[in-house]
């Protein structure tokens, strides 16, 4: 299982004029100088300069990283999207992080520490972007928050845009759910996991069995509706209608089964070993109001109603189940790795599909919020959406036209109309070699797929502006002047 998980884990700075040559692409290459080597923490670094560099360097923050894997260095997403950026005379850096898993904290010093080798081997670049893929789009978004003079714009993509703790208290709801409802005296651990392997075991026995009958499948539904999971899986099928229940609650089985209960139910131990404890609560959240913000409940409700069981019975169970509580020390840890608070000087243009069941795509809406807080931030951010399913599940033709969107951006100070026609129009500017999808060693014509789209509100959102007693972690009274299930 965790290594299923382990495979899911361009700015031309002359004088003034930016550019980025989408039409016509060309493969062709000057040579290319590559630099590695490691840090005095043990991460490992890469750098690739072509001869013809343009003075812009793209920083990659990668994904992450099953513990005890192998982790190099990384400095592009994917070879197509590096051949292109090297051919066009971009140069390319990133590290492996001094660790594996919730490594934020090592990262957001290993980047900095590959920015600044790379200047005295080849000089300070013109115009420096952080760029990253899920957890690496954590990483792009805090290394701009805490070093905005070192950087001249950002794409995250597919990033954990709500921060950490708004990540793993909503995780928490959903693990929370699903071992009360399905398996309360099985001892299953939702938090300090001693045995990793062991509570994964056990998890998906349950969810196995869970999924073999109407009423399981019900619970399952409701655990995936409280951290908005969509019921769309696989990136080359398409979505199910809105009333095909049946096959969405099929998809979300897929998501927990394969990809979110390796993180829920083992890799959360690596977390709560680096920050001491338990990070997560969910004291004074009320479920039945959370069930009612989520894009899933009308399935939920469906599911329920045709397994013959008592939605309203299960919501009162949840309520009144004994809460979690949080280690305080751990909270600051991964409040410190990382949530954000708005403010960003630099402009930023997001990327996110529609179905992605582990990073879902509310994301981009609790980044946005926390943005728009600030002065009048909102005119630095851009989010750009593709009608996939998929973590990640973007075309190197995508990314390369959201790229030429944020640089056009820097060559005219101004953003260019966010539209989904025009981006489709770039990106299939680039012809069939960029226009792909991997499916295992398949490779896949794939038309470019951006959707004008506004996602939902993020269910419980954790910021620099949240309620500062609201944090789960003491006996006090956290109640007055809001109600249980407020959320900041």
């Amino acid at each position: 299982m965790w290594q299923q998980i382990k495979h899911t884990t361009l700015l031309i700075a002359g004088t003034a004029v930016l550019v980025l040559c989408i039409a016509g692409a060309s493969r062709a290459q000057a040579s290319i100088t590559t630099k590695t080597g490691s840090f005095s923490d043990g991460a490992t670094y890469l750098m690739e300069v072509p001869s013809n560099w343009n003075g812009t360097l793209f920083l990659y923050s990668h994904g992450y990283v099953v513990p005890g894997s192998p982790n190099p260095a990384t400095d592009v997403g994917d070879p197509d999207t590096g051949a292109f950026l090297l051919a066009n005379g971009f140069a390319l850096a990133g590290s492996s992080y001094a660790t594996t898993g919730w490594a934020i904290h090592e990262a957001l010093t290993d980047q900095i520490s590959v920015l600044d080798l790379f200047d005295s081997m080849f000089g300070h670049p013109a115009a420096t972007i952080a760029w990253g893929h899920s957890l690496g789009g954590i990483i792009t978004a805090g290394l701009i928050q805490r070093n905005p003079k070192r950087f001249t714009a950002a794409q995250p993509m597919c990033g954990v845009l709500a921060g950490g703790v708004a990540t793993w208290n909503t995780a928490l709801d959903a693990e929370f759910a699903f071992e009360t409802l399905l398996a309360p005296r099985a001892g299953l651990q939702v938090v300090d996991i001693t045995n990793p392997d062991a509570n994964l075991t056990l998890a998906e026995e349950i969810l196995a069995g869970a999924q073999a009958m109407p009423q399981g499948r019900a619970r399952i539904a409701l655990g995936a509706a409280l951290s908005d999971t969509p019921g769309w899986f696989t990136p080359t099928s398409p979505e199910p209608a809105p009333t095909d229940f049946a096959s969405q609650e099929a998809n979300q089985f897929l998501w927990d089964q394969q990809i979110d209960f390796p993180f829920v139910f083992a890799f959360r131990a690596e977390l709560e070993a680096r920050a001491g404890g338990n990070v997560s609560w969910n004291t004074g959240v009320d479920y039945r109001r959370q069930f009612e913000k989520s894009v899933d409940r009308d399935e939920v409700r469906a599911l329920y109603q045709a397994a013959g069981l008592s939605l309203d019975a299960d919501l009162d169970a949840l309520n009144h189940a004994t809460r979690i509580k949080a280690n305080p020390e751990a909270v600051e840890y991964l409040k410190q790795n990382v949530i954000f608070d708005g403010q960003i000087d630099i402009p930023v243009l997001t990327l996110h599909t529609k179905g992605d069941g582990l990073v879902v795509v509310q994301n981009e809406s609790a980044y946005k919020d926390v943005v728009d807080r600030v002065d009048d931030n909102r005119r630095l951010l851009r989010q750009t959406f593709v009608d996939r399913a998929g973590h990640c599940a973007f075309t190197p033709a995508e990314t390369i036209a959201a790229v030429g969107t944020l640089l056009k951006r820097l060559e005219t100070g101004q953003w260019p109309s966010i539209d989904a026609n025009l981006l489709n129009g770039d990106a299939a500017a680039l012809g069939p070699d960029f226009n792909i999808f991997a499916v295992g060693t398949l490779i896949v014509p794939t038309p470019p797929a951006f959707i004008d789209y506004k996602p939902a509100p993020y269910l419980r959102p954790f910021d620099a502006f949240a309620h500062p007693c609201f944090f789960g972690v003491g006996d006090g009274d956290c109640t007055q002047g809001f109600s249980f299930g407020d959320t900041f």
